[in-house]
């Protein structure tokens, strides 16, 4: 080997343990709230003394002691913070993390891997806040999320709307003509179908689309690229062959932030969710009111039942706050021919 092939290896194996330390302390915070305190003798001397049992000619026992003593000591700093941890679909440089820094920049980004782990982090109290996407310019709403929207119980409490742009990335060595493959959430698959389709690529379907960019990163296969955001480039060691290859130059998603309890703030939308009741014409009377008082309806979204009622939610979003006599009004007259009607919230909108 060449020194310059070492060189780059070396670079590879650093960016993973970069990677790898930022986990550990995001894993040190979740469990610092999970403490009753943060000083554990008893812990921290186990985790040293497990280190004496990984035997290896080349690390000795007193440099990794005094590594792990500094990581342990930078845990308990961390912990001594008190973040507030905000959830996300997806892996490190997932667009949800964009958006939970676009929010609010002291709030701690926590990867999970499903939506529904989001909504019960929340509900468990291990995540203050949740940011999860509720609708894209290009695909419209993501039901699943809709799904959970209605049925968890949590507030909204902020809305991001976030220009989403998709890049093609691959390994450092690879060139275009070797990739036969594309990894990425079926969303930006589909966001990108065109481009997929004109350089007949496979689409293959991934839960993430940074998830794909790290398991490019590491599992190397030469014949596949994922489709990320260009900050997974630096985040994962990859190179990137084409940007901005999403079929709408206007591609943007909208980010709901949620929480636990609802936050009255001074914003200009709201969300409310309801059922109507088994007649004709019952949501075109609920539209009615809105109209008759004026206000402008953003989002109608009809959620099919998933329990035995069989009767169908609907979410709407409209321009309003708390202190606005005309949407109290209306959201008076609305209970009346409505069953199950909720504020899910009142809030502002942050964009990039």
């Amino acid at each position: 080997m060449k020194l310059n092939d070492v060189r780059k290896k070396i670079d590879n194996v650093d960016s993973e343990l970069l990677t790898l330390l930022s986990e550990r302390m995001l894993l040190s915070i979740r469990a610092g709230r999970l403490k009753k305190k943060i000083e554990d003798r008893k812990r921290e001397e186990e985790i040293v003394d497990n280190l004496k049992e990984r035997k290896d000619n080349l690390i000795s026992y007193p440099f990794l002691e005094t590594i792990y003593n500094d990581i342990l000591q930078e845990s308990k700093r961390l912990q001594s913070k008190n973040f507030r941890l905000a959830g996300f679909q997806g892996e490190r440089g997932a667009f949800g993390e964009v958006a939970c820094r676009l929010f609010d920049k002291s709030l701690v980004p926590v990867p999970c891997l499903e939506f529904s782990d989001v909504f019960d982090g929340i509900t468990k109290g291990e995540l203050d806040y949740g940011v999860v996407p509720i609708e894209n310019s290009s695909e419209g709403a993501i039901t699943a999320v809709s799904h959970l929207v209605t049925e968890k119980g949590l507030y909204i409490v902020g809305e991001v709307v976030l220009p989403v742009h998709h890049a093609l990335l691959s390994l450092p060595d690879v060139s275009r003509e070797e990739i036969r493959v594309v990894y990425s959430h079926p969303q930006a698959l589909a966001q990108c179908r065109d481009f997929i389709a004109k350089n007949r690529l496979e689409p293959r379907p991934f839960y993430d689309t940074a998830g794909a960019a790290a398991m490019i990163a590491r599992e190397k296969p030469i014949w596949a690229a994922a489709v990320a955001s260009r900050d997974c480039s630096n985040l994962y060691g990859l190179k990137v062959i084409s940007e901005n290859i999403e079929d709408s130059k206007a591609n943007v998603t909208r980010f709901l932030v949620l929480s636990r309890e609802r936050i009255r703030v001074e914003g200009n939308k709201c969300t409310v969710m309801f059922s109507t009741r088994d007649k004709a014409g019952a949501l075109s009377s609920v539209l009615g009111l809105f109209k008759e008082a004026g206000i402008n309806l953003t989002m109608i979204e009809s959620i099919p039942s998933r329990d035995s009622t069989g009767k169908a939610k609907f979410l709407i979003d409209f321009n309003g706050n708390y202190g606005d006599k005309k949407t109290q009004t209306a959201l008076d007259k609305i209970t009346a021919v409505t069953t199950g009607l909720k504020i899910l919230g009142c809030y502002k909108r942050w964009s990039q």
